[in-house]
């Protein structure tokens, strides 16, 4: 194999578009922790401390999984051609190559940020690699659930990082990507429920049925929707122009997420999982916005 086929083969195990969007959470956290903080400073290194132990953090999560998972992504039309099932990346190899990403994600806020923030790292390495994937992912729909924790992490990390400290502030965005998780992962499955049943995995609909599914979807998209607008809860002066946006959006995945309650449609399905990581991308880039020109 070509070595830049193989290396194209490394990067497409993490899972970039997964880890950037993630990454891009954090670093939204980092400027509002400095322009909320009194006092906070937020030089070029401990940015690119900062983003780069959260790259290495979300990347090395998606490999280690990927790695633990390899035995049903083979039996999955959807990821019987990732890189492991398929052959072109060893197990063992696969596992160097997450470890090496994992250590030093943890070790660089702890050496050079502060403990708090490698502590939420390694809470959202645990959470998702052990917590996920090795306990519940197999065992129990409630994998997602308890799993998503993770998925909040990378804003603790980077607002952590600058502000030395947890706010209620800091609290809300991260609680606000682990609401986003459910509606996210669970269209998913609606859509490829057959692929997860093949591989015995107790996602949502293989468990309850689409019906039962979609109106659980419908139910966190409409959390989702009222948990984007309660910020003013906890920062004063936002925009309306961010309220707009957070009504506009969540609106759009109301909308599909209600019509997939009514039809159970695999079509509607996806398309409302397509919809939702702009939906988070621009509610962040619109958030940190916000609090940059007001506070």
């Amino acid at each position: 194999m070509p070595v830049k086929d193989h290396l194209e083969d490394y990067w497409r195990l993490t899972k970039p578009r997964i880890w950037g969007l993630l990454v891009f959470t954090g670093a939204i956290a980092m400027l509002v922790a400095f322009k909320v903080t009194p006092g906070a400073t937020l030089s070029p290194g401990l940015l690119a401390s900062g983003i780069g132990a959260l790259v290495l953090g979300s990347a090395s999560a998606e490999v280690l999984t990927n790695y633990h998972d390899r035995d049903i992504d083979g039996m999955m039309k959807r990821t019987m051609k990732r890189a492991i099932p398929s052959g072109r990346i060893r197990p063992r190899s696969a596992l160097i190559f997450g470890l090496a990403m994992a250590v030093p994600s943890v070790l660089v806020p702890l050496f050079f940020i502060n403990a708090v923030s490698a502590g939420f790292m390694l809470f959202g390495l645990i959470d998702n690699i052990v917590v996920y994937s090795l306990l519940l992912k197999r065992r129990s729909w409630l994998n997602i659930i308890l799993g998503g924790i993770s998925g909040g992490m990378p804003v603790l990390v980077g607002y952590t990082a600058v502000a030395g400290a947890v706010t209620p502030l800091a609290l809300y965005m991260s609680a606000l990507v682990i609401v986003w998780i459910p509606t996210h992962i669970w269209s998913l499955a609606i859509f490829n429920r057959e692929d997860y049943e093949a591989a015995k995995v107790p996602m949502l609909p293989v468990v309850f049925g689409d019906r039962v599914a979609s109106v659980c979807v419908a139910g966190t998209s409409a959390l989702l929707t009222v948990f984007s607008v309660a910020i003013f809860l906890f920062t004063p002066g936002v925009s309306i122009f961010y309220t707009l946006t957070a009504l506009v959006l969540g609106g759009m995945v109301l909308v599909y997420s209600a019509r997939l309650a009514m039809t159970q449609s695999s079509k509607t399905a996806w398309t409302l999982f397509k919809l939702t990581s702009p939906y988070l991308t621009v509610i962040f880039l619109v958030l940190g916005l916000t609090v940059w020109i007001t506070a």
